[in-house]
């Protein structure tokens, strides 16, 4: 993953900076160290460190006397996140690459442990969804994991998991889940994806080894639990899931609770990095 991690930094930095960092180059002299901090401005959770080390060797900023928390750590405003040395223009250069990793993941990572807070004492996950930023999912699925989160299919070929337009294309769910355990292998969980109360009968009666109830009420999740009572089936929920509604979607007795907000609305952090002069 660290070869792919530095592809994608290599990538943003060179959006950024075009032909070169005509600020930096014009008035910071190459010979220059800093040293430099990054402090919290808020209260969070930690996710990015790899990318953000990576922008600074990737610039080769010979970075010395590094010194960070660690992915998953929870911090308060004011804290000190890492603190390191390195050639400042290097430094200045990669910056805007560096902090743009960092604050979103930690904002995916600090979103993520308000809903895994939200359930605490029950026995249900909070897991995240495909719904991420083109080329960041393996990032934000980690940093969902920072956040104490779970995770759902990372890419299409990790599982089968039959929604609506599938259904609509096969004809029925009973005929997509007997596709599926046709063209797939025993070792493969089905999934598949329901709206009410009768798509969820015929999905637990063809033998589905996970149900994803697409935002439907409490009450009538609560049913459907009930309904399962005594088949090996794993159940899930999706639609609607704030941090308002989160622990009574957990109170029905689902599994995982899949929240595409982690990812696609998860706001970023407010971090500030500062440097000083390094002595001679």
């Amino acid at each position: 993953m660290q070869k792919a991690i530095e592809n994608l930094v290599a990538a943003t930095l060179t959006e950024d900076i075009g032909q070169e960092d005509l600020t930096t180059n014009t008035i910071v002299p190459p010979e220059l160290r800093c040293l430099a901090r990054l402090y919290a401005k808020q209260d969070g959770v930690l996710s990015g460190m790899k990318p953000f080390r990576a922008a600074f060797d990737l610039m080769d900023a010979d970075v010395r006397d590094w010194n960070s928390l660690t992915d998953g750590t929870p911090f308060k405003k004011g804290d000190l996140i890492v603190s390191f040395e390195g050639k400042t223009q290097a430094v200045l250069t990669a910056e805007r690459t560096a902090m743009n990793f960092v604050q979103h993941l930690s904002g995916v990572a600090t979103l993520t442990s308000k809903f895994v807070r939200s359930v605490e004492g029950l026995e249900c996950r909070i897991c995240g969804t495909r719904k991420t930023m083109p080329m960041m999912r393996q990032l934000e699925k980690a940093a969902i994991v920072h956040g104490g989160g779970a995770n759902h299919r990372h890419t299409l070929f990790n599982g089968v998991l039959i929604k609506e337009n599938h259904v609509m294309a096969a004809g029925s769910i009973r005929e997509a889940i007997r596709r599926a355990w046709e063209g797939t292998h025993h070792l493969m969980r089905i999934g598949a994806e329901v709206e009410n109360l009768d798509q969820f009968d015929e999905a637990l009666e063809a033998g589905a080894d996970v149900i994803l109830m697409d935002n439907m009420s409490n009450e009538d999740m609560r049913e459907a639990v009930g309904r399962a009572a005594g088949h090996k089936v794993i159940l899930e929920a999706s639609g609607n899931a704030s941090l308002e509604r989160i622990r009574s979607m957990a109170e029905t007795g689902v599994h995982f609770i899949s929240v595409g907000a982690l990812t696609h609305s998860a706001p970023s952090i407010d971090l500030t990095l500062l440097i000083e002069n390094a002595a001679p």
